[in-house]
């Protein structure tokens, strides 16, 4: 019942207000309209002195721009009293065209409609070049705040978002968005879904959020997804669709406050490792690339990562799923191992330099460098 209340609520507001979309199809119809009047009085004047007074062509043309363009060099050739009637009639009407279309491209100036055409243009030329991207679905509180991270770390991602009032905040903060339903195959084409290289979807529906999971899973099989959940059966459902990670805020929210309220102190480290407020220690993920990384079957020892570059391997994940935590300065590291390190951004960035990086052609580097 809340959710009906919200949605009659939204929709009155968009019929108080019609979104910018609409009021620039309504703008540019005005302008087009404009035009096709002012064209055919000139049509009209051309014919009448053509016709009426036997003029050539060329001089009813003639003729007529100077009447429409209110030059006032007067006649050509001497008017019978009908034309000279007709004449200001074309006098009248040219100059209300031409002030209609003069106040339309005004208007269209003030409200911005040439700027966000633009916009728009550079938008399109930027979401073809996209590769290695992420896409971002939903733009809520959970979206929001997803989206302001991929920011911070100069990730570059797309937004898909159905609601107008949702896409002009995030037009605002310049996010690059496609508008459309998340859940439709065409419009995670329209946002590159065979060259992205992650998705997130934080839609308010679990069902929405397996539906676009299932989707793009079917267009890109080898993409990341990760999906919200509100319950637990909604977690699982997401991860028998094939999400490789679903995260529900309010268990892992209600996980959190406990760990805050037992272990404080371990909670500030590691909420400050994960947010880098003070840009001072962040954690980071490498995968050992066979082809692009020559440290494959070799120790810890032999490469001398703590030496050469200063940053702390945590943890191994190995290509079968084992978890190492804390290897030893003997362990190997195999073909496609995921090394989760700790260090500076200065740290980091020297063992981007040695190992190869989760994603080979996009090097993503700590922020606040």
């Amino acid at each position: 019942m809340f959710r009906f209340r919200h949605r009659d609520k939204r929709s009155f507001r968009q019929f108080k207000r019609p979104p910018k979309k609409e009021q620039y199809r309504h703008l540019q119809q005005q302008l087009v309209n404009g035009i096709t009047a002012l064209v055919g009085l000139f049509v009209l004047g051309t014919f009448w002195y053509r016709f009426i007074e036997g003029w050539t062509w060329l001089d009813a043309a003639y003729m007529t721009m100077n009447i429409l363009a209110t030059v006032g060099i007067g006649e050509i050739y001497p008017l019978s009293q009908l034309s000279r009637l007709f004449t200001l009639f074309l006098i009248l009407m040219g100059v209300m065209v031409i002030g209609y279309i003069v106040n339309r491209f005004t208007e269209a100036f003030i409200q911005g409609y040439f700027q966000d055409g633009i916009q728009r243009s550079q938008e399109r030329r930027l979401l073809e070049s996209l590769n290695q991207h992420y896409i971002l679905c939903g733009f809520g509180r959970t979206g929001r705040q997803v989206a302001l991270e991929f920011q911070a770390e100069g990730i570059p991602f797309v937004l898909l978002e159905s609601d107008s009032h949702q896409i002009e905040e995030a037009k605002e903060l310049g996010y690059i968005i496609i508008q459309g339903d998340a859940t439709l195959d065409e419009t995670l084409i329209k946002a590159k879904i065979e060259r992205a290289l992650c998705l997130v979807t934080a839609l308010s529906s679990d069902a929405d959020n397996l539906y676009t999971v299932l989707s793009a899973k079917t267009l890109n099989p080898n993409i990341r997804t990760i999906a919200r959940a509100s319950t637990e059966e909604a977690v699982k459902k997401l991860q028998r669709a094939g999400a490789d990670a679903v995260v529900s805020p309010y268990i892992t929210g209600g996980k959190r406050l406990a760990a805050a309220a037992l272990r404080p102190q371990v909670m500030d480290f590691v909420d400050g490792i994960l947010s880098s407020g003070d840009g001072s220690v962040y954690l980071e993920e490498c995968m050992i690339d066979p082809i692009s990384c020559p440290c494959v079957n070799q120790s810890l020892k032999q490469i001398g990562l703590r030496s050469l570059s200063g940053a702390l391997v945590v943890a191994i994940r190995r290509q079968n799923g084992q978890l190492i935590v804390s290897p030893t300065a003997e362990t190997i590291l195999l073909a496609f191992d995921i090394l989760i390190c700790m260090g500076t951004p200065e740290q980091l960035n020297q063992l981007n330099q040695i190992l190869a990086p989760l994603q080979s052609s996009f090097i993503r580097l700590p922020k606040q460098i």
